[in-house]
């Protein structure tokens, strides 16, 4: 594990969930990848997509399966815009870099929206701060652990 896996660990702990990072064989950037080198369904691969929500960044788990509609998602925030995060707002959001975003370890917490969709997987898989790395958790630990809100995000 590297430093970034051990401030996802020592999140993850925080919130009095046991942390389980795998580390996989190759980077996983995309929910397809993890999927496969996890053998599990695409749609039980929670993605970190972070948007920038009227100039503040705004984390999306959602399915690997799933489509984020940014207009949805907007309308239930009550926000103005809504539009994909480029890399250094990820970066300086999250302290991570796309294709390894975790749903926590972030330098501060990140107004999150997690998607209803993934409620249907007994076990999720989320980055864990690293393009090859993943831990499972359940849709309610995700919960707890973002503080986010549940939407279907699509």
């Amino acid at each position: 594990m590297n430093e970034r896996n051990s401030l996802v660990a020592a999140a993850v702990a925080a919130a009095g969930i046991e942390p389980a990072i795998k580390i996989l064989d190759a980077d996983a950037k995309t929910a397809a990848a993890a999927a496969q080198q996890l053998g599990c369904e695409v749609g039980a691969i929670a993605n970190s997509l972070v948007f920038e929500c009227d100039g503040e960044p705004l984390l999306v788990m959602a399915s690997g399966a799933a489509r984020v509609d940014t207009g949805v998602v907007a309308d239930h925030l009550g926000a103005t815009a809504i539009r994909k995060a480029d890399p250094k707002l990820v970066r300086s959001a999250t302290g991570q870099v796309i294709g390894g975003v975790a749903p926590t370890g972030h330098p501060a917490p990140l107004r999150t929206v997690v998607d209803q969709t993934l409620a249907s997987y007994p076990v999720i898989w989320t980055a864990a701060g690293t393009a090859d790395s993943v831990m499972p958790l359940t849709y309610a630990q995700l919960l707890a652990l973002t503080g986010g809100v549940p939407l279907a995000v699509r």
